[in-house]
């Protein structure tokens, strides 16, 4: 027989198995750190010139960042800092290279299903990252208790009240003293006060807006971290919800959202966990895009339907039962995205029944499929293996074609989703949406 001490065991092992492999991938110290970037890949994957027109530019100006030279002489290598300058700094064919920044808050995407396996966390990490080689200011919020987003971003020791479970108890600190504020005579309110909260809540609640953000290797991209602790919000969301009849638990996360400066990011990814629940939800309801992924399988097809029936119903339920409470604290109801997409994973091109399920979304979806899928290769499959993106992966250590193809393919795929991206960007911008 087997009780929870074999299964706290296993996870000792495991953890002993992971620091291990921390060892070998990063540094001696298990700190990840960022790789620099060659001329050849900047001039060709970045800016979108020819190699030798980007040296020009540097032999012309030698106090743009001139990068770390090999012994050898032969390849120049540059920070994500460096590139970044040179992005402020050069004009190539009377263009500045930094990316299109519409007017507004940052635009907020959320990488959901509740299939596992799909590739929800690799979509949101590489999306990121992309984001960030393109100029662009990123925020990812790790809503999975499975942390996985929190470990590749290089964090391992994460407390669970700076995780969105602090968020949400921040907010209900905050939305009890707001609703209590409203009643002129407060002794009239059937709710609670913060201070009459949990003593656990009231501590977390006291955390200020920039205490859940933390840095990462990539000097652009920020995380709201997750851990392994963090799965029991689920029980203590409900036993919130409980303590407190009036709290719109679903919009904890957009109203910490609409605290940070308008100028803070540039777009926000939120990698959810494979469940639709306080923690999904919240993220659903935060997002201006809702971006799913699938993998190319019948199961995948059919789970992914399930997903989209089940959050409807979800998000319908709390539009009919919280439309009351939501008008009160300005919630604006029934959530509506600027967009929904679904984005097929583990593609292999040379795959039949692959291709056919492609097309089997195609006739079911239509548009909302993406025209470029994220296709299986050796690079992909050693993204999980390493803890680093197809971005993070070194060309060097493979060969040069096998890197550029995966490259290329999540290259595809960001492209368009960046288009999506600045057309609800543009359209919030207008004042195409509530905000």
């Amino acid at each position: 027989m087997r009780d929870h001490s074999d299964l706290q065991a296993m996870n000792e092992r495991s953890l002993t198995q992971q620091a291990a492999v921390r060892r070998a991938t990063f540094s001696p110290g298990e700190v990840k750190a960022l790789r620099p970037f060659s001329i050849w890949e900047i001039s060709q994957f970045m800016f979108d010139v020819p190699a030798d027109t980007l040296r020009r530019k540097l032999a012309d100006d030698p106090s743009l960042p001139q990068g770390e030279t090999e012994e050898d002489g032969r390849q120049r290598w540059f920070s994500l800092a460096e590139i970044n300058e040179l992005r402020r700094r050069i004009k190539l064919r009377g263009k500045r290279l930094l990316p299109e920044r519409p007017k507004g808050r940052a635009m907020r995407v959320a990488v959901s299903n509740f299939k596992g396996g799909v590739g929800k966390t690799v979509v949101a990490q590489h999306l990121a990252n992309a984001a960030a080689l393109d100029g662009y200011r990123v925020l990812c919020v790790d809503f999975d208790p499975q942390a996985t987003l929190t470990h590749a971003m290089g964090l391992n020791e994460v407390k669970e009240w700076n995780t969105v479970w602090g968020i949400m108890c921040r907010d209900l600190c905050r939305e009890a003293d707001r609703i209590m504020a409203s009643y002129d005579d407060p002794d009239d309110c059937p709710y609670p006060a913060a201070d009459e909260l949990p003593d656990d809540v009231q501590s977390i609640g006291a955390q200020r807006v920039q205490d859940f953000i933390q840095t990462t290797c990539w000097p652009t991209i920020d995380i709201i971290p997750s851990c392994a602790n963090a799965a029991f919000v689920e029980f203590a969301s409900a036993q919130y919800r409980g303590l407190h009849k009036a709290w719109t638990f679903f919009a904890c996360v957009a109203r910490y959202l609409d605290e940070l400066p308008d100028d803070q990011y540039d777009l926000i990814v939120f990698d959810c966990p494979p469940a639709i629940g306080y923690q999904s939800l919240n993220a659903a309801f935060a997002a201006d895009i809702l971006y799913v992924p699938s993998g190319p399988g019948y199961w995948e097809y059919d789970s992914t339907t399930s997903y989209l029936g089940q959050l409807g119903d979800a998000m319908e339920d709390i539009s009919d039962g919280f439309a009351a409470l939501a008008e009160d604290a300005a919630i604006t109801l029934p959530k509506r995205f600027s967009d929904v997409r679904l984005l097929m994973t583990r593609f292999e091109t040379t795959n039949p029944l692959h291709s056919a399920m492609m097309d089997a979304f195609r006739n079911v979806f239509g548009a909302d499929v993406c025209a470029h899928p994220i296709e299986m290769t050796r690079a992909v499959e050693q993204s999980g293996r390493f803890q680093m993106s197809v971005y993070e992966q070194d060309y060097r250590q493979m060969t040069r074609e096998t890197w550029k193809r995966a490259r290329q393919s999540f290259d595809r795929a960001y492209d368009e989703f960046k288009q999506t991206l600045l057309t609800s960007w543009r359209s919030h911008a207008d004042g195409g949406k509530d905000h």
